[in-house]
């Protein structure tokens, strides 16, 4: 995912605002209408409307932020949440990310949250009237509020209690569905979203990371601040900065002693000179503050430390105690030990025990949903813990049923990765019972690779995060590695998916050209006049997400074949596009696939070529694709430009 900032520098002093009534800041619901007059309004939507203007013409952050504060009536700023991301709305991409760039500048510095909530509550309410003048409107509303919630400055809860406010039907109900299955569902979102309109160009998330840590290691080596001013200002990432703060307040706890007072110099001058500003920093510690729990892991004392750290920050005068979320009370035990979650604990092993009985998915992803209503990633974790093993206990029947099972459920990949944990964890006491322990938990994380459950990365990150807990014979570490060795073998997916005698359904195993045959049956049944969520059920039921590319592929060469003639087929690629049922990841395997193979095509439709130029033009239009596809393969020089035939 790419980095790139607009210009910006540090906004002045805030004069004292106007008093408008207060809001509850954990609940928007509970923000009142202002009581100025309405003429008041009236000229501050004239004067938001001027700003917005201003800020697309001259791209000055600061100017805005000041121009912002300046009008002195911070209970109508949702109004201008609402009119900077309905003016981009229409414009192009350029002013989308410059929007989205400036929002989260804003926020907490100039925008409090609750009035942030209140804009896009009114954008989601009003999407049917945007969409007259914008008629891709829901999609383009529906990646501004995922990218709010990557960008932290709207939380995720805002989709659950959205949705019930918005009416049946309605467009802004679509936003909500679209931004939850489309964007923030699939893997590796973070970088979809934030690349969704050309920005972040420059660096990769990971590749800012890790030149974080070095700025930060080279600083504790050499205790240069005007040198790590430099490194971090060259970066150009300052709504990122946050994760400076959080990466430094890490090395203190973990280092202590001298680093600590080297790192509490570092963040004071970079608050006084203005090198990361003050919302940035809030939101630091807060992100330290929600994973102070992982860190005491590894530093026992992480907790104690932290608020050492926060209570010098705050009496040096760089940090406001008062706006950062509250630390809490050292956890009890682990969340097992807790009483509701014993109960949690039967209740999914009698889930899972009736699943292994009658084979009724649905009924045991309903009865998981009526437990834990509230999504809980702990409890979640939990089932996925108690599944495997009560599936490694028993025959290759079960096994299969358990990764089906887990591929249905639709958990955050998060959730997943840390019921990973809580079986590395326990795999010493579980490999007293089960000699094979390190070949069916290779095996099962493996299959969660294969069946899109998490990412590779979130593999690679499993591993990175247990060798700093275990030994490297344990068998939860063996596992990890063996499961990178199955990956990495030729052919691997069919391989996994057939590991216990499966397709990804619980069924016999398919030869992939039966795979291939199916496809292209119910591509041809919906192509005849099949209804769209029959294919698309068809398509699930197949239980090969790994597969999916080939439904894009065949796809593509049936419409290419007609020429742009029948957009049938277009349609139900952009109805699982949208549905998460076909990734972006695999979305982009099947484009790439077919462009490898369209000389061959061309020799049934000779103008295929300009044709797959066509589409791939409208896959990257409807977010598909990203920007950077190329028709030409890698190591080809650019294929010219030619005349596409379809509309």
């Amino acid at each position: 995912m790419a980095m790139e900032s607009s210009p910006r520098g540090s906004a002045p002093p805030a004069r004292a605002p106007i008093k408008c009534p207060s809001a509850a800041a954990e609940d928007v619901e509970l923000l009142r209408t202002p009581s100025v007059s309405s003429q008041e309004f009236i000229e501050f939507k004239r004067k938001a409307t001027t700003i917005v203007e201003e800020y697309f013409s001259t791209d000055d952050v600061a100017a805005t932020a000041n121009e912002l504060r300046e009008l002195r009536v911070p209970c109508y700023h949702y109004y201008f949440v609402k009119k900077l991301v309905s003016v981009a709305m229409d414009r192009h991409d350029r002013e989308k990310e410059m929007a989205a760039v400036l929002l989260s500048s804003l926020y907490n510095d100039v925008i409090d949250r609750p009035q942030v909530y209140k804009g896009f509550c009114k954008l989601t309410e009003s999407c049917d009237d945007l969409a007259v003048d914008t008629p891709d409107a829901v999609d383009i509303l529906a990646v501004f509020v995922a990218r709010a919630i990557v960008d932290d400055i709207l939380p995720p809860a805002f989709l659950a209690k959205q949705l019930p406010c918005l009416p049946d039907g309605c467009k802004g109900a679509e936003v909500i569905h679209r931004a939850e299955k489309s964007y923030l569902s699939v893997p590796h979102h973070g970088e979809i979203i934030l690349q969704r309109w050309g920005g972040i160009k420059c660096i990769t998330v990971e590749e800012a990371k890790a030149k974080i840590v070095e700025i930060l290691e080279e600083y504790l080596a050499a205790g240069d601040t005007a040198e790590a001013f430099r490194c971090i200002r060259d970066l150009k990432i300052p709504f990122f900065h946050h994760d400076v703060v959080k990466r430094a307040v890490v090395l203190a706890i973990e280092r202590a002693g001298a680093a600590e007072g080297l790192i509490l110099d570092l963040l004071k001058s970079a608050s006084d000179q203005g090198v990361i500003n003050e919302s940035q920093i809030i939101k630091g510690f807060n992100r330290m503050i929600d994973s102070v729990d992982d860190l005491t892991l590894d530093v026992p004392n992480a907790r104690c430390l932290l608020k050492s750290i926060i209570l010098k920050a705050s009496s040096e005068g760089w940090l406001c105690a008062s706006s950062l979320k509250p630390l809490g009370p050292e956890p009890r035990k682990a969340v097992e030990d807790d009483t509701a979650v014993k109960k949690l604990k039967a209740k999914a092993v009698s889930i899972i025990q009736e699943y292994f009985l009658t084979g009724d998915i649905i009924e045991s992803v309903s009865r998981l949903e009526a437990e834990n209503s509230s999504w809980s990633p702990s409890v979640n974790a939990i089932f996925v813990k108690k599944l495997i093993i009560a599936a490694m206990d028993r025959k290759n029947r079960e096994k299969e049923m358990a990764s089906v099972l887990l591929s249905s459920l639709c958990m955050p990949p998060e959730h997943v990765v840390a019921g990973f944990h809580l079986l590395i964890d326990t795999a010493e006491d579980a490999a007293l019972d089960n000699p094979a322990i390190v070949e069916d938990l290779a095996m099962f994380f493996a299959r969660s690779v294969v069946d899109e459950v998490i990412a590779p990365s979130d593999l690679e990150a499993m591993e990175e995060e247990a060798g700093r807990r275990k030994a490297a014979s344990s068998p939860g570490m063996l596992a990890l590695r063996n499961a990178h060795a199955l990956l990495g073998a030729k052919l691997s997916a069919e391989r996994i998916l057939r590991c216990w005698g499966g397709g990804g359904t619980g069924k016999a195993g398919w030869e992939l050209s039966e795979v291939k045959d199916k496809i292209g049956k119910l591509l041809q049944e919906y192509d005849c006049g099949g209804g769209v969520r029959e294919a698309c059920r068809c398509i699930k039921e197949l239980g090969m997400p790994f597969f999916h590319h080939e439904v894009v592929k065949k796809a593509l060469v049936a419409i290419i074949e007609k020429r742009g003639k029948d957009e049938r087929l277009w349609g139900l690629l952009d109805e699982c596009y949208g549905r998460g049922l076909i990734t972006p990841n695999q979305m982009t395997k099947g484009f790439e696939r077919l462009r490898d193979c369209v000389d061959d095509l061309a020799l049934d439709v000779p103008d295929a070529r300009e044709q797959l130029r066509c589409y791939v033009e409208r896959a990257k239009k409807g977010g598909w694709l990203d920007a950077s596809f190329s028709i030409a393969r890698p190591g080809q020089a650019p294929v010219p430009d030619g005349i596409a035939a379809c509309s």
